[in-house]
């Protein structure tokens, strides 16, 4: 009996001394569920503001496209991703007022906001928690990552700071602030979801996925911590979604923030090739061990890559000593260095490894495939795009044409007093066959002031026409 007693007098004792543990743990766990976000609240509202845009709608930015694609409804013309791929299936050339969200960064004025907020906009104009409102200037802007920077003319406003993105968890609290609908100062509260998400919006896709609530008008402001620092820039929402938002990393957007400060624009390093992800039949045929790396399946001319010496059919496995385990990796790793600097680029030939120096350049501004859409109007108004295989198809030109295709007029412009419409196929200038933007551009440049500029189009399989300018 006294040996029973000793067993239950031990068996209490442990229980006892389990005890607090366990409080412990369930304390912190209630210590999860924030009391209140009102305090959080009233430090971040000072800093966060309201945009109000008028602007002629050309369609938004990437993000801005991939999700909202035809916000008032109708039916999708088939033709419109390749005419105009940068509108947005509202009415051309309409005047229309659009509301946005913006963070402030600096007491003297500067403010983070999205691209397609402000893209193309007429008037800016900047509203902030106490009702004062300012006109505000773009700085700089910087559409793969559908980040912007304006600035107003204003002191000692409440800036917010940065925090990092990457030392938030999935399953943290986050609170979102903007301007939904118009409704200036809105605060929503929720976790992150994800990170790292690929959203098809452009090269870039490196999103925080939130259920904080994220509606029309919240693009632009900022996404907090609980420490009230900025670790996300509202950014898109899924249409036909409930509850999942995206957010632009902090950890992305200050480097990009920081340029467009220092030089108004943004300069991303270049390599020159188009890539795809190693396979089980690409690895296997090249003797690698992990379905791992990328593939080379083309290197443009004249570029970084094809000045060092990589070749169709290299498989690239690692980039100064960092790995490349698929597409989306070399994109980021080559993007976030410098333009100018030279990197050592480990690679598969033929079965045998092998490291080249690469210089590399200045990406292009226009798209990833090296000038095949020029986003903005050439000097008589024209927006053009490089025709295409699957272009051709779906226009009804034969598969061998090659030219510019119109895929934009500009209103005013001296384009617009022509016969030229969208889908005609620009194929020649002053007698001079042209097949890419970099052509165009060659002879364009070689012509004075004042000169005669002829332009031979294609309408169908039988209109040829030619517009004439006077270069000015």
């Amino acid at each position: 009996m006294r040996y029973i007693y000793k067993i239950l007098f031990i068996l209490l004792v442990i229980a006892f001394l389990a005890t607090p543990a366990l409080a412990k743990k369930k304390a912190n766990s209630v210590l999860l569920i924030p009391a209140s976000f009102a305090d959080l609240a009233k430090q971040a509202k000072p800093g966060v503001v309201n945009i109000q845009t008028v602007k002629t709608i050309k369609g938004g930015g990437r993000v801005f496209k991939h999700f909202f694609g035809q916000p008032f409804g109708g039916k999708e013309n088939p033709f419109e991703q390749f005419l105009n791929p940068f509108q947005n299936q509202r009415p051309q050339n309409r005047k229309e007022s659009s509301l946005g969200s913006g963070f402030i960064i600096s007491k003297d004025g500067y403010i983070v906001t999205n691209n397609h907020v402000i893209k193309d906009a007429d008037e800016i104009k900047v509203i902030l928690h106490n009702d004062k409102d300012y006109n505000a200037k773009i700085i700089g802007t910087d559409p793969m990552s559908d980040l912007a920077l304006i600035k107003i003319d204003a002191k000692n406003l409440k800036a917010l700071k940065f925090g990092s993105s990457s030392d938030m968890d999935v399953g943290s609290w986050v609170v979102a602030v903007g301007s939904p609908f118009g409704l200036e100062q809105t605060v929503t509260a929720g976790i992150i979801s994800a990170k790292g998400r690929i959203i098809g919006a452009g090269q870039y896709d490196d999103f925080i996925q939130t259920d904080a609530s994220i509606n029309p008008g919240n693009s632009g402001g900022p996404l907090l911590n609980l420490n009230g620092e900025v670790i996300g820039i509202n950014t898109a929402i899924i249409k036909s979604g409930q509850g999942i938002g995206f957010a632009i990393p902090s950890d992305l957007a200050t480097g990009i923030v920081d340029q467009l400060i220092d030089q108004k624009s943004v300069s991303r390093g270049w390599l020159g090739v188009a890539i795809q992800n190693v396979t089980e039949q690409l690895a296997k045929y090249y003797h690698i061990k992990e379905t791992k790396g990328v593939y080379v399946a083309k290197v443009y001319e004249d570029n970084p890559a094809d000045k060092a010496g990589i070749k169709i059919g290299d498989v690239i496995l690692k980039i100064n000593n960092k790995k490349i385990d698929s597409s989306r990796d070399l994109t980021m790793t080559i993007a976030s260095t410098s333009v100018g600097e030279t990197v050592k680029v480990k690679l598969i030939r033929n079965g045998k490894e092998k490291t080249i120096k690469v210089k590399l350049g200045k990406r292009p501004d226009e798209d990833s495939r090296i000038a095949q859409t020029i986003d903005g109007y050439d000097m008589f108004g024209f927006r053009l795009k490089q025709m295409d295989s699957e272009m051709a198809r779906k226009l009804g030109y034969p598969g061998h044409v090659k030219g510019l295709v119109v895929i934009e007029i500009e209103q005013g412009s001296k384009a617009a007093n022509t016969a030229v419409r969208r889908g005609d196929l620009l194929m020649e200038i002053n007698h001079h066959k042209i097949t890419t933007h970099k052509e165009y551009q060659k002879y364009l440049k070689a012509i004075n002031k004042g000169g005669l500029i002829q332009l031979l189009f294609r309408r169908g399989n039988t209109h040829v026409f030619v517009a004439t300018f006077e270069k000015p």
